[in-house]
Order: structure tokens, then sequence, then C-alpha cells
């Protein structure tokens, strides 16, 4: 025999259909919920775990700039001494020329010459004096020019000067200093 239902089946398949939906979408609404907060979650610990990365580089940063300060003011340092040692050595190098250089312009004076200043200044030197006549100024610029650690003398001014003598004269020359002798240079000397 024929089983016939006459109840409204289609109506509790329905029912049962939209019930089994409206579960499905709930169940992925909290499933979909569910992976934003963990999303999110994990986005908030990767952001968390970048903050420390970069106050650690930030840290490290601030560590190596006073470094590189502290190397900075060491080659400053370096560089100051250096060049001290530099001006140390050149006038180590130049003591022996000094002392000949002067020892010329002892040896090339002249009787009735007196030097009142001498300046120097970049290779010349200023000498100002007292001659007892200006001839004895020639004959200080003839020797000077003859010398061997001095060249170019120049008179810049001759200035009667009465309270000497009737012939007196006050000078101003320069002479320019051969600062590198061949035999000084290879560190021989005369003496």
């Amino acid at each position: 025999m024929a089983r016939i239902n006459l109840l409204p089946w289609r109506e509790e398949l329905r029912a049962e259909r939209k019930k089994q939906f409206t579960l499905n979408l709930v169940g992925v609404a909290m499933v979909a919920v569910l992976a934003l907060v963990g999303a999110d979650r994990l986005e908030n610990s990767r952001i968390e775990n970048q903050k420390q990365r970069n106050a650690y580089l930030e840290q490290n940063i601030a560590k190596l700039d006073e470094k590189v300060a502290e190397i900075r003011d060491l080659q400053k340092k370096r560089v100051q001494l250096i060049e001290r040692m530099r001006i140390i050595q050149e006038l180590q190098g130049t003591r022996p020329v000094i002392v000949r250089i002067l020892d010329q312009l002892v040896r090339t004076l002249p009787d009735g010459v007196f030097y009142t200043e001498l300046t120097t200044e970049e290779g010349m030197i200023t000498i100002q004096g007292v001659a007892e006549s200006n001839n004895r100024v020639s004959s200080l610029m003839r020797r000077l020019d003859a010398s061997e650690w001095l060249q170019d003398p120049n008179l810049d001014a001759v200035v009667a000067a009465p309270e000497f003598g009737d012939q007196a004269a006050t000078f101003t020359l320069t002479v320019g200093v051969q600062l590198a002798k061949e035999g000084e240079a290879n560190g021989e000397s005369d003496a």
C-alpha cells in the first residue's frame, strides 16, 4: 500500500532549511568575526614587535651617534696634533738656519753701522739701524747681497740723524732669507 502524506511537509522542509541557513549564516558570521579579531590581534602584535625593534634601533643609533661624535672629536685632535708636530719639525729644521742667518747679519755688519731693530716675517728680515754715513749703508747692502744666506737687500728709507753725528743717518732695509741651503737641507753643517 502506498503511503501518502497529507501533512504540510514542504513547509516543514522549508522551515528546516531556513533554520539551517540561519545557523550556517550565524556560524559564518562568527567565524568571520573570529577571523577579524584574530587578524587584528596578529596585526597589533606585529605592530608592537616592530615598535620594539624601532626602539632598539633608535637606542643603538643614539649610541653610535655618540661614538661617531667621539671619533670626530678624536680626528680633530689628531689633526691638531699632526699640525703641531709639523710646526715643531719645521722649527727644529730651521733652528740651525736661524743661527746661520744671525751669524751672517753680524759678519756683514761694517764698522760704523749699528742695528737698532730686527724683525722677521715670512722669509723677510726688516732691519732698522744707524750708520755713521750713507757710504756705510751702501757697504752694508753690498755685503748683504754677497752673503750666501741673505738675498735681495732693498733699502726702504734713509733719514739724516744729526743727533748721532754730522753725517749720521738712520735707515730701514729689508733682505730676503734663503731658508734651504743645500748643505743644511741634507743635514750637513760647516761647523
